[in-house]
């Protein structure tokens, strides 16, 4: 029912093939494989992030509302020094570009905190930039120093104390965040591909993703096998903190 499509860059994507085609062409083809309902993909780098792509993946409900887009930095020189050839001005054009083509999508990024050199100043512009993007997660990843690496020798290396206290602030924003577009949702309609049963509080439940890659559960007592399975129906609240309750739909 659902497929994903790979990579360290998906969006630079057969640009070294013997007949060049852009990763929104690739996608194109894959839509028309007989039965699947759902298309995934991850990464894509914001300096190949294409109008193309976008109007392919705004025209058709099989592409999934979700899109993962490592930031990594809110400081347009940190994003220089880490050589990823972007500013924070030109993500965020590309954000806002999303959301007008794609009103529901779900925005999820990677950011490195205590990348040497990264100030105080710095940091604070990062926590200003993702509250202003409203993602709906983040991975949130210490620097850690890899020899070889142009970084590994650059001054004004954080202590590992400082790289704590930093990922641990930018993770509390993320979790109010995630908890807010989470309930954005609640008496909403849905649809739901399930994947999984699982015991939760003594009860037995089927679970799942919508489009925007939000976990929903629904009870299983009374429903037939929904592996593999797409539902309809509505959200009602949230089961747990990362998963959401839904209600019985109909299904196909």
């Amino acid at each position: 029912s659902e497929v994903m499509l790979l990579g360290q860059n998906v969006n630079s994507y057969g640009k070294n093939l013997e007949n060049p085609m852009s990763f929104a062409a690739l996608l194109k083809e894959v839509e028309k494989v007989e039965g699947l309902r759902r298309i995934r993909f991850m990464t894509s780098h914001p300096k190949d992030l294409s109008d193309e792509l976008i109007e392919v993946m705004s025209r058709s409900d099989t592409f999934c509302r979700h899109m993962h887009l490592p930031l990594q930095s809110g400081s347009s020189r940190i994003l220089k020094k880490m050589n990823r050839n972007y500013t924070k001005e030109q993500y965020l054009a590309l954000t806002e570009k999303l959301r007008r083509a794609i009103p529901d999508i779900s925005l999820t990024t990677d950011i490195i905190v205590g990348f040497p050199g990264e100030t105080e100043a710095e940091f604070e512009e990062t926590l200003e930039f993702v509250r202003k993007v409203q993602f709906y997660e983040m991975h949130i990843f210490k620097y850690s120093r890899r020899k070889g690496t142009p970084a590994a020798v650059m001054e004004g290396q954080l202590t590992e104390a400082e790289k704590g206290r930093r990922s641990a602030a930018l993770a509390e924003i993320e979790k109010q965040m995630s908890h807010d577009y989470r309930a954005g949702f609640i008496g909403s309609a849905a649809e739901v591909l399930f994947e999984e049963k699982k015991e939760i509080d003594g009860k037995i439940y089927w679970i799942g993703h919508t489009p925007q890659y939000i976990k929903a559960a629904v009870e299983a007592d009374g429903l037939s096998d929904l592996e593999n399975r797409i539902m309809s129906g509505r959200v009602t609240g949230f089961l747990q903190e990362e998963i959401m309750l839904f209600e019985n739909g109909v299904s196909w």
